[in-house]
């Protein structure tokens, strides 16, 4: 098995030597030549899982493997791991829920960090997790598809990388493990007259501080955590925020009774029904908060708690937008009919002018546009079909790690369950007699 050439750098099978491989209906290793089983130019054999995707959720899987004895191939396409909370991410940015619930599978944040940590603190405790683990990602390389040969039982997967990004290695293993997130490409939306607008429109992964907005008036589309996040920041940087409320939106202050408002639901949950906790939630945010409805901020007919289980919609946590929403430093505007050459008319008729717009339209999964996969995945919408916790294992050794809409907490389970699942596999086979 350790019949490897270099290719720039990097451990690549000899295509004239033999590959070997395993498969449980085997009851010894098959040779194959690689000619047979490599269709590109250079061929990496892989032992153990290919996790494509190097942010928190591959690295997770990494770890857990290889605490285990399992090794793995790491893909990621840009050249750093995290590529979304290192380069699309705004500067003000902080995890939204305390530290212990967004800890990777064994590594616990530094004691000293505080119960909010900073983007830049979270990106250290990434690196340091993928430095303990000692998790080496391929940089550089996009998977343009991902097939499952049925000839052969094995994974194809296809990267380009370098600058023309024509050249390109392939990926054989018998396992797939797709992790690149929930917001893997940034979703924005076709508005009607986007084209005749004069000022700057830019999506929430290019924004970084409000600064260059200072004495502008900008209009925010999206009112979930970032819409919210950026209209504070902007406030705060002497901007003229505008924020589009189009949909409905559960507002939740970030604490309740000294305790985290996620920490405290969790824990109520182990009691009580999720709807007698959303009702809970309810009021204690309606005393809180007041009446959100009353700045055009309606809520949902179903609870926070509910509308996340069913339909994957995470309420805002408050960090003091309302409180500039309430004082009228931030305005809000319902959905935009059209844009206009110097801004935006809404649906109730109201022509109002703006300097610059910032789309807070979230991300989507981008797995459809390479696995050629379609009964585990949605094409619709690129995340399992089964919903948490059922949504981490496919057929033919394909998995998914942090695409259930659960956060960190739902990627560490599944990154857990996606280890323990291969190691099994990959006792039994070393268990098996070779003739070799």
């Amino acid at each position: 098995m350790e019949s490897w050439g270099e290719i720039e750098g990097k451990r690549v099978h000899d295509p004239s030597l033999n590959l070997f491989r395993h498969h449980p209906s085997d009851h010894y290793c098959k040779p194959m030549k690689a000619a047979t089983v490599c269709k590109a130019g250079r061929c990496v054999w892989v032992p153990g899982p290919v996790i494509v995707g190097a942010g928190p959720s591959g690295l997770a899987v990494a770890a857990c493997l290889k605490e285990k004895g399992v090794p793995s191939v790491v893909l990621e396409r840009s050249h750093c791991i995290a590529s979304l909370w290192q380069l699309k991410t705004y500067d003000r940015l902080h995890l939204h829920l305390p530290k212990k619930y967004c800890e990777l599978p064994l590594m616990a944040f530094p004691s000293h960090f505080p119960k909010y940590p900073t983007k830049e603190q979270f990106v250290a405790y990434l690196e340091a997790y993928a430095s303990r683990f000692d998790v080496r990602p391929v940089f550089g390389h996009t998977v343009v598809s991902a097939e499952y040969d049925e000839r052969i039982r094995l994974w194809r997967v296809r990267t380009s990388w370098g600058a023309d990004q024509e050249d390109g290695v392939e990926y054989v293993s018998r396992w797939l493990v797709a992790a690149t997130g929930e917001n893997a490409e940034a979703v924005v939306p076709d508005i009607d007259g986007m084209g005749d607008f004069n000022g700057t429109i830019m999506h929430t992964s290019l924004y970084k501080s409000g600064h260059m907005f200072e004495g502008k008036k900008v209009l925010v589309v999206g009112c979930g955590n970032s819409g919210m996040e950026v209209c504070l920041d902007l406030s705060n940087h002497n901007a003229r925020p505008c924020i589009v409320a189009r949909d409905s939106v559960h507002i939740l202050p970030r604490e309740m009774l000294g305790f985290s408002t996620f920490g405290l639901s969790m824990w109520l949950l182990k009691w009580l029904p999720m709807r007698t906790v959303d009702s809970f939630l309810l009021l204690a945010s309606r005393l809180m908060l007041g009446d959100t409805a009353r700045f055009g901020l309606r809520r949902p007919h179903l609870g926070p708690l509910e509308l996340k289980s069913l339909y994957g919609k995470t309420p805002v946590l408050d960090v003091g937008t309302l409180a500039k929403i309430k004082s009228g430093d931030i305005k809000v505007r319902p959905a935009i009919k059209r844009l206009t050459g110097h801004g935006a008319e809404f649906v109730d008729g109201r022509l109002e002018d703006f300097d610059a717009i910032v789309l807070a339209t979230g991300y989507k999964s981008n797995v459809p546009s390479w696995l050629k996969e379609r009964e585990f995945f949605s094409e619709k919408d690129g995340l399992p079909r089964k919903p948490f916790p059922n949504g981490w294992k496919g057929k033919q050794g394909l998995f998914a790690v942090g695409l259930t809409r659960r956060g960190l907490m739902g990627a560490s389970v599944d990154a857990r369950r996606i280890a323990y699942d291969i190691e099994q596999c990959w006792k039994a086979e070393a268990k098996q007699p070779s003739t070799l």
